[in-house]
């Protein structure tokens, strides 16, 4: 399977910004499509941003004009640029991403992808006011 990593998290002051990163790792991978998703204390976990292979985003009203996802199927990786932080943007935040994979050099040699659907462990955000 593809295991997926955050960083990036940590406490900021209500203003400022941090930069998601989330790293997939596999021999081989195309990302099809990635969402970053946070989950405050007390509440259901929200889908914040998603992105898909045409380029298309999507965002949550909350974080409009405030956050961007990216990805780079180069670097296997996935971010969010969060500006303008506010104190309800605490969370846990989870990285989802979806697409295919190789397992090795073999699989790719003989074109045999694997569908993957993988989750990271999440990174804590926490903004003071």
């Amino acid at each position: 399977q593809v295991h997926l990593v955050e960083s990036g998290g940590g406490l900021v002051q209500s203003g400022g910004s941090l930069r998601l990163s989330c790293v997939a790792s596999a021999f081989n991978l195309n990302i099809n499509s990635a969402g970053w998703y946070r989950q405050a204390p007390g509440k259901q976990r929200e889908l914040v941003a998603s992105i898909f292979g045409s380029g298309n985003t999507n965002y949550a009203d909350s974080v409009k004009s405030r956050f961007s996802i990216s990805a780079d199927n180069a670097k296997k990786t996935v971010y969010l640029q969060m500006n303008s932080l506010k104190p309800e943007d605490t969370a846990v935040y989870y990285c989802n991403a979806r697409g295919l994979y190789f397992a090795d050099s073999r699989a790719l040699r003989d074109a045999r992808p694997r569908d993957f659907d993988s989750w990271g462990q999440g990174t804590q955000v926490t903004v003071r006011s």
